[in-house]
């Protein structure tokens, strides 16, 4: 069983904003096509002092898909740079939609380092009227050790593989038009349905539009419940690119799962043309 909650609150940031050893990292990110950048939202107003974690600068650049996990020698290249050490403590926000903050957790935690995220991201911290800046932060760079964790991340080989031994439940995160192949998917050229045999789970059913916030543990472990998730089984969290299924990490990690781990090719993935068996319809 997981023993501490990820989540950390605007009041326990505020207070602890400017510590030397706390480093605060807004890890905003948008579907292709969605202006403005994610970069420019960030320059524009961002929790004083936050760096910007760019997910698909962090990531395997000779991978054609979209924002691949990197080496844990980039990752820590890469991290460094932000000013991000190991001995940290690093808080995780995005816009306040769930979007890649959860994603930039779960790498971090893949990558041997356990930090925080900001329940309500931006969105409530703006709401509360707690203080913004803008421009570009300057850290100091710093050193960071990573060592890759396999067991978090799965392959397109190992959920072929799954289709046969149903070892794992496979849960999506996109919403469930597109789960069921009725809505069309926002890259192009990709396939409409679902991985057979995966359950939907909309992530956007896991937290509260209005202030932003996580649901509680008791919702949570309802929602899943209601997807016909075991939570005492193995669990694969799958979605378009590997984003949004980090919500769903996210949350079973909150409710005690050991060892989520994420499909980090996704649908962008499997749902590419001559790929793997695609389902349509309801669960």
């Amino acid at each position: 069983m997981t023993s501490t909650d990820p989540l950390v609150s605007t009041e326990w940031l505020a207070a602890n904003l400017g510590k030397p050893n706390v480093r605060v990292v807004d890890g905003t990110s948008k579907l292709p096509g969605i202006l403005p950048l994610p970069k420019d939202d960030y320059l524009a107003r961002h929790i004083p002092g936050a760096v910007f974690f760019d997910v698909d600068a962090v990531s395997d650049h000779s991978n054609p898909l979209p924002h691949m996990f990197p080496s844990a020698e980039q990752f820590g290249r890469d991290v460094g740079a932000l000013g991000i050490g190991n001995d940290d403590t690093v808080v995780v926000y995005d816009s306040g939609g769930w979007t890649a903050g959860p994603r930039v957790w779960w790498m971090f935690l893949s990558f041997g380092k356990d930090v925080r995220i900001l329940n309500g991201g931006l969105k409530k911290w703006v709401a509360e009227g707690r203080k913004v800046e803008s421009g570009q932060a300057t850290p100091k760079p710093a050193t960071f050790k990573a060592a890759f964790d396999a067991r978090r991340v799965r392959s397109m080989e190992q959920l072929v593989a799954n289709l046969s031994s149903r070892a794992e439940q496979v849960i999506d995160a996109r919403s469930n038009e597109r789960y069921q192949g009725k809505a069309a998917e926002p890259r192009a050229g990709l396939r409409s349905g679902h991985i057979p045999g995966s359950l939907s789970l909309p992530f956007n059913k896991l937290f509260d539009s209005a202030t932003g916030e996580m649901k509680s543990l008791e919702e949570l472990r309802a929602a899943f419940a209601a997807a016909g998730v075991k939570l005492d089984a193995p669990i694969v969290t799958s979605c378009g690119s590997g984003i949004s299924a980090a919500v769903l990490t996210l949350a079973l990690y909150r409710l005690g799962v050991e060892n989520p781990a994420l499909y980090d090719g996704s649908w962008t993935e499997w749902g590419a043309a001559g790929g793997p068996p695609v389902a349509t319809g309801p669960t």
